[in-house]
């Protein structure tokens, strides 16, 4: 049982002064436990001491210390970005997650000068935290590790350069003739997360001239994810490729323009196939890149919304790769899909089938006895 830090009908000034005290303990489970307390009162007088303890031998102290900083927050940011150059990179790397966190301004030099700190654990808190700032300056620095040997720093860099947004733009326009591949790839995540129409023509000019399969397929999920509608009639040109084809269709549903529902609906009509079509393996089964197609049509004619692709939706009931899709999609339509389900009901014997009719009518509000 751990021994009482505070006295009884001590006030909070008292009890943050004992818990300081209580953070010098030669017993590492008080140690831990008074860093809690810090952490919970939240008092800016307890930031110097905890940064100390991010020097101790316990690891469990360590970690409590961190906690108590990140909770404490803005006044401990000053002391956290004098840690980020500390001799100990453990240090280094408790200071750059806490800031990850908490980070403001006032250290942004020291944040930019850890992009290329030689522990990667260093440079992902660091690009982190300058998502948090947002500060066009931090562009130049970051770009270069889009090419970062460690995935998970290229991810964060990239994740930050959206968060930065218009000011970053340029660089990751550039960034998508760079001659790695692995920058070009991030350069288009980045903007995908962006959402910036100025990125959709040079992205449709890398969709078709990379000669990189993966910055490819990232560049149609971008294009799905700013949803801008001047890339349908590219996308739909894309589908014609084996391996792209999926994406394509998934993209064009994330865009929700109703100039892609005719082309969607000759998906599920078996209309515009590729000659070849990949097979997929999963679960004992071997799939066909097509029978995924037709699952991602059906959920992009749901997202879209337009009355035209009901009937395609309930014919698509009919089939097993589709069906559980088509009834989340004809639900969406409400009242509409009524009375085609009611049809389809009445002439249909498989029970599956009648079992997701059954499902979806009673999902758009419809009850037996019900006009």
């Amino acid at each position: 049982m751990l021994r009482s830090l505070v006295p009884m009908g001590a006030g909070m000034a008292d009890a943050v002064a004992e818990h300081i005290a209580a953070l010098k303990d030669e017993d590492w489970s008080i140690r831990e436990e008074a860093a809690q307390k810090l952490g919970t009162l939240r008092d800016p007088r307890a930031v110097s001491p905890l940064v100390c303890l991010l020097k101790d031998s316990d690891r469990a102290v360590r970690e409590a210390a961190i906690g108590a900083l990140t909770a404490i927050g803005e006044p401990s940011v000053p002391a956290l970005g004098i840690c980020l150059s500390d001799p100990q990179l453990e240090v280094q790397e408790a200071a750059s997650a806490v800031l990850a966190s908490i980070a403001d301004a006032r250290v942004l030099p020291q944040l930019i000068t850890s992009l290329v700190n030689r522990d990667w654990i260093v440079r992902m808190h660091a690009a982190k935290a300058l998502a948090r700032i947002r500060n066009s300056s931090a562009v130049g620095p970051l770009v270069p590790l889009l090419q970062d040997k460690v995935k998970a720093v290229r991810e964060e860099v990239s994740a930050t350069l959206a968060a930065i947004g218009d000011a970053a733009i340029p660089s990751l326009l550039a960034a998508l003739t760079h001659s790695e591949w692995l920058v070009r790839l991030h350069a288009v995540e980045a903007l995908g997360k962006t959402k910036s129409p100025q990125a959709v023509e040079p992205l449709l000019s890398a969709l078709f001239n990379d000669h990189d399969a993966a910055v490819r397929e990232d560049t149609i999920r971008a294009l799905g994810q700013i949803g801008d509608g001047r890339a349908v009639p590219f996308l739909v040109t894309v589908m014609k490729e084996a391996g792209l084809r999926p994406l394509a269709v998934e993209a064009l549903g994330q865009i929700g323009d109703r100039q892609a529902v005719p082309v969607l609906i000759g998906v599920l009509e078996g209309t515009g196939r590729p000659e070849g079509s990949r097979t997929v393996a999963g679960c004992g089964d071997t799939w066909s890149e097509e029978m995924i197609v037709m699952g991602a049509a059906v959920r992009a004619l749901g997202s879209i919304g337009d009355e035209s692709a009901i009937p395609s939706l309930v014919g698509a009931l009919r089939h097993t790769v589709t069906r559980s899709d088509a009834a989340d999609a004809l639900s969406r339509f409400g009242s509409k899909v009524v009375a085609p389900l009611l049809t389809l009901l009445s002439k249909e014997s498989d029970d599956n089938v009648r079992f997701h009719v059954k499902e979806t009518l009673a999902r758009v509000g419809w009850r037996t006895g019900r006009v």
